[in-house]
C-alpha cells in the first residue's frame, strides 16, 4: 500500500487560532472592548499569482485588526497603498476600507505575524510560530519573483521562511539581495507614522525601494490579483 500523501501546509491561521496564548489572550481583549471589529487573524489581500509579496510586521490595533485587511485603516496604508497605485501594483482608489473596490495588480500583502500583539510587537517565539504560514504562501505563489520586506523582523522572518541564515543577508534600507531560489528580497524600513515623522523614511526613500524593484522584475502584471 502507498504511504499516504504528505498533508498540504495551512496557508491562513482560524479565527480563534490558538498558537500564540499571549496573542489569543489580546484577541479575546479586543473582541470584548469592541465587538464589531475584526479582531482576528488578519488573512492576506491580494491573489497568489502576485509577482511581489509585501511582507509587514503584524496588524496594528486599530488599522488591520479592525478593518480584516492588511495596513488599512492605519497612518501605514496611507504610504503603502499609494505606493502601490503610483507604481502600477494597485488599481482603483484606498479609502481605508476593506469595500474601498482597491484591487492589487501582480501584488500581495501579508504580515509576518497575522494576529495583533500588544504594543505592536510580537515576541521572537510568536514571530517564529507564525512563520509556518508565510513559509506556506510563499510556496503557494508560483510567479514570485520579489519580496519586500517591511522592517527587520520582517526581514528575518523571511529568511527564515525561505531557510536562510540572516547572517548572510542582514537588514538594510534600500537593499535589493538574491538569495538562493531566484527570489529577490527587498528591505525598507517599516512605513509606520513613527519611522516617517521622525524622518527614518521619507515618501522618496519608499518611492525609491519601490522603483528599484519595479525595474528589478519588469513591468507589473496585468491580471489583477483580488
Amino acid at each position: 500500500m502507498a504511504a499516504p500523501a504528505p498533508a498540504a501546509p495551512e496557508a491562513e491561521p482560524g479565527r480563534d487560532c490558538p498558537l500564540c496564548p499571549r496573542l489569543a489572550a489580546f484577541r479575546e481583549q479586543s473582541r470584548a472592548a469592541a465587538p464589531d471589529w475584526h479582531n482576528a487573524p488578519v488573512p492576506s489581500f491580494g491573489g497568489t499569482d502576485a509577482r511581489l509579496l509585501v511582507v509587514g510586521l503584524a496588524p496594528g490595533l486599530k488599522g488591520a485588526n479592525r478593518t480584516g485587511r492588511p495596513f488599512t485603516g492605519d497612518y501605514a496604508g496611507e504610504l503603502l497603498y499609494s505606493t502601490l497605485l503610483k507604481f502600477g501594483f494597485a488599481e482603483a482608489n484606498y479609502a481605508a476600507d476593506p469595500a474601498d473596490g482597491l484591487v492589487l495588480t501582480g501584488a500581495r500583502i501579508t504580515n509576518a505575524v497575522r494576529c495583533v500583539p500588544p504594543e505592536n510587537r510580537p515576541t521572537p517565539l510568536e514571530s517564529a510560530t507564525c512563520r509556518r504560514f508565510l513559509a506556506a504562501e510563499i510556496a503557494a505563489m508560483p510567479k514570485l519573483r520579489a519580496i519586500l520586506a517591511l522592517g527587520s523582523i520582517a526581514h528575518a522572518s523571511v529568511l527564515a521562511a525561505l531557510g536562510e541564515k540572516q547572517a548572510r543577508f542582514p537588514f538594510a534600507h534600500g537593499t535589493l539581495h538574491a538569495p538562493s531560489g531566484g527570489l529577490i528580497l527587498a528591505d525598507s524600513y517599516h512605513c509606520s507614522r513613527l519611522n516617517t515623522n521622525t524622518g527614518r523614511l521619507t515618501e522618496t526613500m519608499f518611492h525609491q525601494v519601490f522603483a528599484d524593484l519595479a525595474q528589478a522584475i519588469g513591468p507589473a502584471d496585468q491580471a489583477m490579483s483580488r
